[in-house]
């Protein structure tokens, strides 16, 4: 998603302002939330924003660095999150069908699928990776078939089934082998393998920061 031209041009005329890092966190229901405090990296929760306007110009203007940070440009300075869950919290849009992220961008290409020990589920998109609301999990858990068409429900209670998930493994790597679990989400989806992981290690497999943190020369900085 392209930023704002007003968030470009501030870029252009103030290039080197600091970034900041805690101050600003996203839960996992996909609410922002503020930490005046500046300390995000403690882990309490913040002062939930609910501007719509500010939303929006957040959720227009969120992306990553490219190292696993993820940042909200605010003008011409990076504003570091802390996320709770994953950059992207996924849920059910208007239709009760179609996946969005928690800032509105439909998902149309789920490229790989996860299910934590915790029962947690995730997926690799292309605006990066999310995890499913918890509320709309069901309904998600629903519409995923596998590739021979059973509910991945169905497929998750026969044995010979997940025996042959692997544990861990890279996204990007060759396709998977045959014996990974292959799911579509809804009837005409893009074909992803679901894989199995533990909860503590799914940053590392969808390749971001949780909590990124400034040098110690730089310090946390205040926000513009």
């Amino acid at each position: 998603m392209p930023l704002d031209p007003d968030v470009l041009a501030a870029m252009r005329r103030w290039p080197n302002v600091p970034a900041v890092h805690g101050w600003l966190s996203l839960d996992a229901r996909g609410r922002w939330q503020l930490h005046e405090d500046g300390l995000a990296h403690e882990g309490g929760a913040g002062a939930a924003i609910s501007n719509p306007r500010i939303l929006a110009f957040i959720g227009r203007n969120y992306m990553h660095d490219g190292r696993g940070g993820w940042y909200f440009q605010n003008g011409p300075q990076r504003v570091y999150v802390r996320l709770d869950a994953a950059p992207h919290v996924l849920r059910l849009a208007g239709d009760g069908q179609s996946l969005e992220t928690h800032t509105g961008l439909v998902v149309r290409e789920p490229r790989a699928w996860w299910l934590d020990d915790a029962g947690n589920l995730y997926a690799a998109t292309e605006h990066g990776p999310g995890r499913v609301l918890d509320r709309d999990l069901a309904a998600v858990a629903a519409r995923l078939r596998t590739g021979d068409g059973r509910p991945l429900l169905d497929a998750l209670e026969d044995p010979a089934a997940g025996a042959s998930w692997p544990a861990t493994g890279d996204m990007d790597r060759d396709p998977p082998p045959k014996s990974v679990l292959s799911v579509r989400y809804g009837e005409a989806g893009p074909a992803a393998p679901l894989r199995r992981c533990a909860a503590a290690d799914i940053a590392r497999l969808l390749e971001f920061d949780p909590d990124p943190r400034p040098s110690a020369a730089a310090g946390p900085g205040h926000p513009a």
